[in-house]
């Protein structure tokens, strides 16, 4: 291979490592959006300190057992299907959490939540697959360094949506969710790996 076809090849992955952060940034903007406050949210809802804490101990262990099937069958079918499914279910969770209004909807909730990490082993196999070889590690960190800063923000803009209303703040956690699931699915096709 030429120097130039490197560069070329080079570049080729870094932008499609950058698609892929863009999506998981906006994905990460809604889940953050809602996550922060949620403890509130269930409380104001009139579950108790108990039931936040077995709510975010069910999210805990689904998440757990559906990270291992979900990167094992990624590995045999493809991985595309899989980061859909993590990003579908990070935009589901604050939509279907205002709808909960009951102990056991919020339950059923929080299993979608936990879905969450069903591709999330994929997602980061697929942004090594992306890396150059010999920049795996450094691409990794640069990632997660980027998309970790600009989400950091999301706190901030869920605070400040949270003071008009719960449902304004899970409804824009919903929208930014959307659009990065929904640009993952038109725009994830070309991504290599």
């Amino acid at each position: 291979m030429t120097w130039r076809e490197k560069m070329v090849d080079f570049f080729g992955l870094r932008k499609s490592i950058v698609a892929l952060l863009f999506m998981a940034v906006l994905v990460g903007l809604g889940e953050k959006m809602a996550e922060r406050f949620l403890p509130i949210y269930l409380l104001a809802l009139g579950g108790g300190i108990l039931s936040v804490g077995f709510l975010n101990g069910m999210d805990n262990l689904l998440s757990a057992l559906y990270s291992f099937p979900g990167g094992y069958l990624s590995d045999r079918t493809g991985k595309k299907p899989f980061v859909l499914i993590t990003f579908a279910n990070f935009t589901l969770f604050p939509l279907f959490l205002l709808f909960s209004h009951t102990f056991w909807m919020m339950a059923a909730a929080f299993v979608i939540r936990g879905l969450k990490e069903f591709g999330e082993p994929t997602r980061k196999a697929l942004i090594m697959d992306l890396a150059p070889e010999d920049q795996k590690a450094g691409m990794f960190g640069l990632y997660y360094l980027l998309r970790d800063i600009v989400v950091s923000v999301a706190a901030f803009a869920g605070g400040f949506l949270w003071q008009f209303s719960p449902t304004v703040n899970l409804l824009a956690a919903t929208v930014c969710g959307l659009l990065g699931t929904i640009y993952f699915a038109i725009r994830g096709r070309d991504l290599k790996g």
